[in-house]
């Protein structure tokens, strides 16, 4: 790029971590240039052999960079234009990232390295941050930008005196509070403003429905939640929202109707129940801390559908294996066998699924027993290529997905399969996975409008007095 071509332009140098995060990031940048230090080409390499997600993009982003230089015609020190390819999703049509996109342009000369000589850190991160540094004696018209998912490279290039930014674009939310809750407490005039306008209540099928007018249902979203302050008024969950008309439906009281012998000791536990066991509902997303019942809610509705009412064939449980996404062959024995160590979660919450049984410890074990068998627990790393069918398929721990990792997962429901993600956003444990970006926020923010899904915070916990305490004080 000469210094004519850099006037007014933005040029962003890429770390390898942003590509092999989001390798389609390289067209992510509308009409502004982007720079490819030869060290990311090396990492690049580096990184491409093995079956891990990270592995898996760099592969991709590899592919792309082949693409390019394929249909790239003129000298590569002139740029590269980035709309000569489209990229194309997991579903083979074209990536909708726009056009109008900037030039791609590779590192062509070794430049003498202007970082003090003491410098700490890798040299890998040194040597991006001295081409940048190279780059803007050079190009001094230019607004260079390093961007990296790497805060300590972020920090270095700030005291370096660059530009530093995060990669946003697979940022769903702004702020994780604004995560929409699925849940939503009424005004307090929602029914003194009804005389005049448009109020109706009837019964179908054995359930109660109301239809209400009020400026209100233009924020309600289908299958969210809603009460009026206090004692007073219906608690219901959104049926249908034509402008500013709602209707809904009186929950079920499942704190007096146990389902599996557990009873929903607060609000949000009902709700979580409600969507848990409505056949209409194929996607259920629960988020909430630890000692919730996120897990125990699942697991009881899963065995009452499964077992007493044969809605579903059996329940398939995974969550992400830590460390995040590796092989998990070190382990002995079958897949099932494997994930044993990961899935302390599910053989807890089955001990208090069966304290209900009489038979004493023998009984207790027996019952224990006949639920492992109606519960297949597979690893997230086999899971390419399948289709469930009949199956009530539970993600836990989905915080640590991608969301390219949770659409893998959830396009693998067939008919008459229900699923059901489970997760913390404050406990994430993937490397350059945010509150923000995790796969878990990416669903309820993109399910939230389907009349088929639903979603509900939990926010109070119900373990112990201990585990209450420790959350709110340490």
């Amino acid at each position: 790029m000469t210094r004519h071509e850099s006037e007014g332009r933005r040029l962003f140098v890429l770390d390898t971590n942003v590509l092999m995060h989001d390798p389609t990031s390289l067209f992510r940048f509308d009409e502004h240039d982007i720079f490819l230090p030869m060290v990311v080409l090396e990492e690049l390499d580096n990184h491409k052999r093995g079956h891990s997600e990270v592995s898996r993009n760099a592969r991709q982003a590899s592919r792309f960079l082949d693409e390019l230089m394929g249909a790239a015609d003129g000298d590569m020190a002139e740029g590269i234009s980035l709309d000569a390819i489209r990229p194309r999703g997991a579903n083979g049509e074209p990536d909708a990232t726009g056009g109008g996109h900037g030039h791609l342009y590779f590192q062509t000369e070794v430049r003498a390295n202007p970082l003090p000589e003491k410098l700490p850190g890798n040299k890998p991160d040194n040597d991006i941050l001295g081409v940048t540094l190279a780059l803007c004696e050079d190009l001094p018209d230019a607004d260079i930008t390093v961007v990296s998912k790497d805060i300590n490279l972020r920090i270095k290039a700030a005291v370096l005196g660059l530009r530093a930014e995060d990669y946003f674009n697979d940022q769903v939310l702004e702020d994780v509070d604004l995560l929409y809750s699925g849940q939503k407490e009424l005004p307090a005039d929602f029914w003194s403003q009804q005389s005049g306008r448009e109020l109706a209540s009837w019964q179908e099928e054995g359930r109660t429905l109301y239809r209400v007018t009020h400026p209100v249902a233009r924020e309600l979203h289908p299958n969210q939640f809603i009460w009026s302050p206090g004692e007073e008024g219906p608690e219901g969950v959104v049926r249908r929202v034509e402008g500013e008309t709602v209707e809904f439906e009186l929950v079920q009281d499942h704190g007096h109707t146990p389902v599996w012998g557990i009873r929903a000791r607060n609000r949000g536990q009902n709700h979580a129940l409600n969507l848990l066991m409505d056949p209409e509902i194929d996607f259920v997303s629960l988020v909430g801390q630890a000692g919730t019942g996120k897990t125990l809610l699942t697991l009881a509705a899963a065995l009452t559908q499964t077992l007493d009412e044969s809605r579903y064939s059996e329940v398939i449980m995974t969550r992400v294996t830590i460390p995040v996404g590796e092989d998990i062959g070190f382990l002995p024995g079958t897949e099932e066998e494997k994930m044993g160590p990961w899935m302390g979660a599910l053989r807890d919450n089955l001990e208090v699924l069966s304290e209900g049984n009489d038979g004493g410890s023998w009984g207790r074990q027996a019952t224990n027993d006949v639920l492992m068998n109606r519960i297949r627990v597979h690893s997230l790393n086999f899971m390419r290529g399948r289709t469930f069918l009949n199956k009530f398929v539970i993600i836990d721990e989905a915080q640590n997905l991608t969301s390219k990792q949770m659409k893998t997962l959830i396009t693998r429901a067939g008919p008459g399969t229900k699923m059901v993600c489970l997760g913390n956003v404050a406990q994430i444990d993937t490397p350059y996975l945010t509150e923000t970006t995790s796969g878990l926020t990416y669903v309820v923010d993109r399910f939230k409008d389907w009349e088929h899904a639903g979603h509900v915070t939990l926010e109070r916990g119900e373990r112990s007095r201990l585990a209450d305490f420790a959350s709110e004080n340490l």
